[in-house]
């Protein structure tokens, strides 16, 4: 069973290099197309103030929250914007144990199976396989022959709608999608076309078919 915050759309939108001003905007196009996981990196612009925007705008009906966190300090930073989501690249036992204190979603990075039972060990929510790229379908098979069946797997890098099959297949539960969905001055129709190939592609694999 996959946990309640990734359905119906287990697609988490990084929005990395957004800025403040196109906030809202780019996360109402997502929010339309389907999507309700939206993922402000830290690297980004201001990103506390687009995760605050974004927060005010469409919490209420979007998990907002922030990706490359790399110091426990970040982690209360994005709860007083209004972020409810903890993504990291890496597994660090001090960030997710923050997180969890703050009551927020928590979804580290790993790379080895040793990495993900550690993160699992602190308390996260779910696992990112990151880079998804080293990390293929044939490997995420073994590792889900280990996990827990309940733990949710994100791989996160270099996703698209017709890679997503291989790795569901595998055991992959959702993905964080990228630069595939956005890059920072990307125009609305494009991003909004993106969003809806991310989507379509999805809802072929669920009901059994491969994405066109």
């Amino acid at each position: 069973m996959e946990p309640s915050w990734l359905n119906p759309l287990p697609l988490v939108a990084i929005l990395r290099g957004v800025t403040p001003e196109s906030v809202v905007d780019v996360g109402a196009v997502l929010a339309n197309a389907g999507f309700h996981i939206l993922e402000i990196p830290l690297n980004s612009p201001e990103p506390f103030e687009s995760i605050r925007r974004l927060s005010d705008a469409l919490g209420k009906e979007c998990l907002v929250g922030a990706g490359t966190v790399l110091r426990v300090e970040d982690v209360t930073a994005v709860a007083n914007h209004g972020g409810r989501l903890i993504v990291m690249p890496h597994t660090d036992p001090a960030i997710i144990a923050a997180a969890k204190r703050a009551h927020l979603v928590c979804v580290p990075g790993t790379a080895t199976p040793s990495e993900a039972f550690a993160a699992l060990a602190a308390g996260a929510d779910a696992i990112k396989i990151f880079p998804a790229e080293q990390i293929m379908p044939a490997v995420l098979r073994a590792w889900r022959a280990v996990l827990p069946r309940d733990v949710a797997i994100l791989p996160v890098g270099g996703i698209t709608p017709r890679n997503m099959a291989d790795y569901v297949a595998a055991g992959a539960s959702g993905f964080g999608v990228g630069s595939a969905l956005y890059k920072a001055g990307r125009p609305l129709d494009a991003i909004a076309q993106a969003a809806q190939q991310f989507v379509h592609g999805w809802a072929s694999i669920t009901q059994g078919q491969n994405p066109q």
